[in-house]
């Protein structure tokens, strides 16, 4: 059996709630999570917590193979190592010495599933009896007595000539639990290396550290993620078109606030031959001029919950296609089932947190009315 382990903690001196605090829209153990439960190699995973806060995070994914473990509070303290918590799990579960155990930290988020299943396979070919992973780091270090360690500096190399030094990233250790429960670490034996890409260098342990990795995250994996084909491009309005205030004057008048930014993005899905729509709970005058000032295609009010979903179904029978081609941006309760089912979904900044943890959304990085709608556009066309 191939054992996946997780251990994570309530407390944080750097970062609050560091491993469920959002990380490119999902909280920070969601990825390192993902990568696992999509292994094909991987049987069960371990998530070892402290904290209720926690436990309630990961049961909200329903990842099929992920169980809880509640860790022993003597080993969640500042001082507690992993391998202490490691040997606490091992000793506390019948276990074969031959069980194949993969420690994995949850502040390495880049992580992914072709790690996971590649360090398993270089694992056994190599027949040894523990793995690390690491990546290459062409810089040039110095000791503390000015002395360079890896190069001569009276000859120093071009880049592409360098082979710089391995450096030990934190994502994952392979071992067996026999191996394990003799050198009492998570490395021994014989040793092999699992080289990963340069950019997941980068742990999450300082405010620094989760700018620049959010950055990494979304340049080399999940904008380089496949987009379906939008043909038919729909939006809600309060909270999304507008930024969900109510406007209202002295006599009674209602007013909602719009953005040009949003306007200028439907001309340019026009352009691009995606068709348009409007899909809200809301039923006012409001809507309808705003919608005939987009020229949208399609406009439907007083829709709630479900019926959007339906709604939709009913647009993709007229244009005769999937909801696949459908690209979706709302913010609340009310969008979540359309959400879940578009090929392309999007949220928001200060969209409420049930829709920011579905799954695969875009979180975008403007709020309802600022501009989040064009934000959306633009990482379409």
């Amino acid at each position: 059996m191939n054992i996946a382990f997780v251990p994570v903690r309530c407390g944080s001196k750097s970062i609050p709630f560091k491993n469920i605090k959002l990380f490119c829209g999902k909280p920070l153990v969601y990825w390192s999570l993902l990568a696992l439960q999509n292994s094909k190699n991987i049987d069960v995973v371990y998530l070892a917590t402290d904290c209720t806060e926690i436990t309630q995070v990961v049961n909200s994914f329903n990842f099929s193979k992920v169980k809880v473990y509640d860790r022993d509070p003597n080993n969640s303290t500042d001082t507690a190592t992993t391998e202490s918590v490691m040997l606490e799990f091992i000793n506390s579960q019948k276990l074969s010495d031959e069980d194949l155990f993969l420690l994995v930290q949850a502040t390495s988020p880049l992580m992914q599933t072709k790690d996971v299943d590649g360090s398993i396979s270089q694992f056994k070919v190599k027949n040894c009896d523990s793995l690390l992973t690491c990546v290459r780091t062409k810089r040039f270090f110095w000791n503390d007595k000015n002395l360079p360690i890896n190069y001569d500096y009276k000859n120093r190399p071009r880049r592409q000539d360098f082979e710089g030094l391995l450096m030990e990233n934190g994502a994952l250790y392979v071992s067996t639990v026999g191996e394990i429960k003799a050198s009492q670490n998570r490395l021994g034996g014989k040793i092999s290396v699992y080289e990963m890409d340069e950019y997941t260098a980068v742990e999450l342990d300082e405010d620094d550290d989760w700018v620049i990795a959010e950055s990494l995250m979304y340049k080399n994996i999940l904008n380089r993620a496949k987009n379906p084909e939008i043909k038919v491009f729909l939006t809600d309005v309060d909270g999304t078109l507008t930024d969900a205030g109510m406007y209202y004057g002295e006599d009674g008048s209602e007013f909602k606030k719009f953005n040009t930014h949003d306007g200028k993005g439907f001309e340019i899905l026009r352009k691009a031959g995606i068709k348009t729509g409007i899909i809200t709970s809301e039923n006012t005058k409001i809507v309808s001029n705003r919608a005939e000032k987009l020229k949208v295609d399609y406009l439907y009010q007083g829709v709630e919950h479900q019926g959007k979903l339906e709604v939709v179904k009913e647009i993709c029978r007229i244009e005769g296609i999937e909801l696949e081609n459908i690209a979706y941006i709302g913010d609340d309760l009310n969008c979540k089932e359309l959400l879940i089912n578009a090929g392309l979904s999007a949220c928001p900044s200060d969209a409420i947190e049930e829709v920011r943890l579905i799954p695969g959304i875009r979180i975008l990085s403007k709020s309802g009315g600022s501009g989040a709608v064009r934000e959306f556009i633009n990482l379409i066309v």
